[in-house]
């Protein structure tokens, strides 16, 4: 058994979660035959992308899709009102709906997906900063999950990872004597990095160390270990990404 290093920015990895997932079985037949929503965030853009160019729909402007963002004072936070987050039905894309719109119709073999803030490796349990006081997207998104078993599938990357467990970290920043945002529980299944690189390569990563300068920050190290076929498709996936640009206002159009 061979082993490779790779370096992946926050950037390229978004990227190749957004490709393996497009690939993914289960997601394509969601497209096909349900439903599958994409909840706006920075690492669901480039997911939106990528499912919508299975579709042959290049009409998006990934640089817009959030409603908000972690950002230095001095970045505008918003340019332009969201139209709304990215939904597939039977094919099809339906344009200007939300998850609050379209979530209580939602069924089992529908897909939802939305982002993280934090994620316990672990466990595959992440959770998500909220700032919003009636629960904002988390709501709609439980109901559907819990209360009509549509599948949840949280896309983040893991510059994002946290070390204690998620319900700990939930009592302590929701606690009454807390200051700050709120942590929502995900209901969902984390996906990472390591979930791509299995899903695309066949190989086994290990994520091995961490950090950057200039648009690498948060940027991380996987020793991947394989055959020389998967060893072989590990460089082809890690060249589709290399060069994905920083999330950045200055690539909107």
């Amino acid at each position: 058994m061979k082993s490779k290093q790779i370096f992946l920015s926050p950037s390229a990895g978004k990227q190749l979660i957004a490709l393996a997932l497009a690939q993914d079985a289960s997601v394509v037949e969601a497209m096909e035959k349900h439903t599958v929503l994409v909840v706006a965030g920075t690492t669901n853009a480039y997911l939106a992308q990528a499912l919508l160019a299975r579709i042959g729909d290049t009409d998006f402007e990934k640089y817009r899709f959030f409603r908000g963002i972690i950002r230095r004072e001095g970045i505008p936070e918003s340019l332009g009102k969201l139209e709304g987050d990215v939904v597939i039905s039977k094919g099809q894309r339906i344009r200007g709906k939300t998850i609050h719109d379209l979530a209580d119709g939602m069924r089992a073999g529908d897909i939802i997906f939305k982002g993280a803030n934090a994620v316990h490796l672990a466990t595959g349990q992440s959770a998500i900063l909220a700032g919003n006081p009636t629960s904002g997207t988390m709501g709609p998104i439980y109901r559907a999950a819990v209360g009509r078993r549509v599948r949840v599938i949280v896309p983040v990357g893991v510059e994002k990872r946290v070390e204690q467990p998620i319900h700990q970290l939930c009592q302590i920043v929701n606690s009454a004597e807390a200051i700050g945002l709120r942590l929502a529980p995900s209901v969902g299944m984390a996906y990472t990095e390591l979930d791509a690189i299995r899903a695309l390569t066949g190989t086994q990563p290990y994520l091995v160390a961490g950090g950057g300068v200039c648009g690498c920050e948060g940027a991380a190290f996987f020793q991947c270990q394989g055959t020389n076929e998967q060893l072989e498709k590990l460089d082809y996936w890690l060249h589709q990404v290399s060069s994905t640009p920083r999330f950045s206002f200055a690539n909107c159009k």
